[in-house]
């Protein structure tokens, strides 16, 4: 079955283990953890010096909670799903929408873009 006919609760399922993932390794600063489900296409963009300045400039996103998120649904678009996240930090006060693409690579699903604001 295609990722875009699953349901948004099994997109979430597939999903939260990515986010969860992402959330860890941004906040301990590992690059290589946190690209690890990256498509070959996000790779290409995500250099390790480019995020390392990212992590070194942005206090939110080497500050998220691990337990402060929780996915409000899924949009699809194209060749891809889009899962909505609200997510908290452990710094900064307030809520931040986190954005999650998922798509195919071959079998796999991977990670087409990931974003936090």
């Amino acid at each position: 079955m295609s990722l875009l006919d699953k349901s948004d609760k099994d997109i979430i399922e597939i999903a939260n283990p990515i986010w969860i993932n992402l959330i860890k390794s941004s906040n301990m600063k590992d690059y290589g953890g946190f690209t690890k489900d990256f498509s070959s296409q996000m790779l290409y963009g995500a250099n390790e010096v480019e995020l390392g300045k990212q992590w070194a400039s942005n206090d939110l996103i080497s500050n998220l909670s691990e337990e402060g998120f929780k996915a409000f649904g899924c949009l699809r678009r194209g060749l891809y799903v889009t899962v909505l996240y609200k997510q908290t930090s452990t710094k900064l006060p307030g809520d931040f929408l986190g954005r999650l693409v998922l798509g195919l690579e071959g079998e796999q699903t991977k990670v087409f873009g990931a974003t936090i604001f």
